[in-house]
């Protein structure tokens, strides 16, 4: 029984995480049919590339930060390079955040936040591209942890080549 009540202890002195979703929205977006401008002759074999950027700050109001995440998509015609179309999103998310310790909160804002607000975000991309004449692009899963961890290593390499700039 005593070990019972030891792990209830230790239980109680953890903080508990809550997360609350407030709100989520669509910042900004552009989609831009670039086929349908220029038209396309012959077969048409697309060539997606998409660019995911991650940020987030702190609002004035306790524990609330907002996440925004960027996505830059492009299609080519593998065959010619021409542009198939461009779509640019900026979906961002409010969050009410209590009982992460401050060393954990920026991982948790760039990596678990994100991945809340993905199906949301696929489905948004999925129907715009659907609605902008092309078949919906179904976007995989994204890796927001290995975004965050070149992230962290692009700007250790930025710190460590800017004393030598110095030099």
């Amino acid at each position: 029984m005593a070990e019972n009540g030891a792990a209830e202890g230790t239980q109680a002195q953890q903080p508990q995480v809550q997360m609350n979703i407030l709100g989520q929205y669509i910042r900004d977006m552009s989609f831009e049919n670039v086929m349908a401008q220029k038209g396309a002759a012959g077969d048409v074999q697309p060539d997606v590339n998409v660019q995911v950027a991650l940020d987030a700050k702190k609002r004035s109001v306790e524990n609330q930060y907002e996440v925004i995440t960027k996505l830059t998509i492009q299609s080519k015609n593998k065959a010619d390079e021409s542009m198939l179309f461009v779509l640019e999103l900026e979906y961002v998310g409010i969050f009410n955040i209590a009982g992460i310790p401050d060393d954990q909160m920026h991982p948790f804002l760039m990596i678990e936040c994100p991945r809340m607000l993905f199906p949301f975000l696929r489905r948004i991309v999925s129907d715009v591209t659907r609605d902008g004449g092309f078949p919906p692009l179904n976007l995989d899963n994204i890796d927001f942890v290995a975004i965050y961890r070149n992230e962290l290593a692009r700007r250790q390499q930025a710190a460590a080549e800017a004393p030598a700039a110095q030099a």
